[in-house]
């Protein structure tokens, strides 16, 4: 693919995973503002489109053969990614996150009210919204596009319960929207997970986790928004 800097951000991504941790280094916003051009982005995110294009450039040529195509691959296959790396860590990472931080809101919350105060009910209600979102794709999206590939090798296309896979899809993108203003709610009011100099281990814990939890959430939705759904669609003529 060739990086010029009207190519759009969710392209990149897509044509190319190595991108991504370019992206997420610079700030860039690849899932959600995927349909942004690269020089829109950077403008967005006070970054130098050239350097940006520069690094991503090293980082394609640097990457080694056999990273898997995720446009080229079975859908069912990339189902099983999703839901064996990417659901699974949030079925482990979220109880995990809420139990410390817990933890350090039982400590610090008089000391550090103004940002520990709005974090566990932003964090139970991201739990709870997240595992009906997992439930619903895993149980009726998932099977039902799986179906629908098996039967378009076939040429045998079984009508879709819910209508067309727009129907469900359009629910499942406006969780997704959900879910990452619920954490860039986590970024502000952590003013970008700045630990203060008086936390302890599991402070710093906490809001590494917040970090690392970021990222997995925005390759998740990545693979869905803009590659899961669009194939899944092109599966309905």
């Amino acid at each position: 693919m060739e990086l010029r800097s009207n190519s759009k951000v969710g392209e990149i991504a897509t044509a190319s995973m190595a991108s991504i941790r370019v992206l997420e280094d610079f700030g860039i916003d690849y899932c959600w503002g995927g349909e942004q051009s690269i020089t829109e982005a950077c403008r967005s995110a006070g970054v130098d489109p050239q350097g940006l294009l520069q690094d991503i450039g090293d980082t394609m040529l640097s990457t080694a053969p056999g990273t898997r195509d995720w446009k080229a691959e079975p859908l069912a296959a990339l189902i099983c990614h999703i839901v064996s790396v990417h659901h699974e860590y949030l079925r482990l990472e979220l109880p995990r996150i809420q139990k410390r931080l817990a933890v350090v809101y039982a400590t610090y919350r008089q000391r550090d009210a103004s940002t520990l105060a709005p974090l566990p009910e932003i964090v139970f209600l991201l739990k709870g919204e997240l595992e009906v979102h997992m439930h619903k794709e895993e149980r009726m999206l998932f099977p039902a596009i799986e179906e629908s590939e098996r039967a378009a090798r076939g040429a045998n296309r079984p009508p879709f319960p819910f209508g067309r896979f727009a129907n469900p899809i359009n629910i499942m993108l406006a969780e997704h929207e959900s879910a990452g203003a619920s954490l860039d709610r986590i970024r502000k009011i952590t003013r970008n997970y700045a630990i203060p100099s008086h936390a302890c281990h599991t402070y710093r814990a906490l809001f590494k986790d917040f970090r690392s939890l970021e990222r997995d959430l925005h390759m998740h939705i990545h693979l869905e928004n803009n590659i899961l759904f669009p194939r899944a669609l092109a599966l309905q003529p």
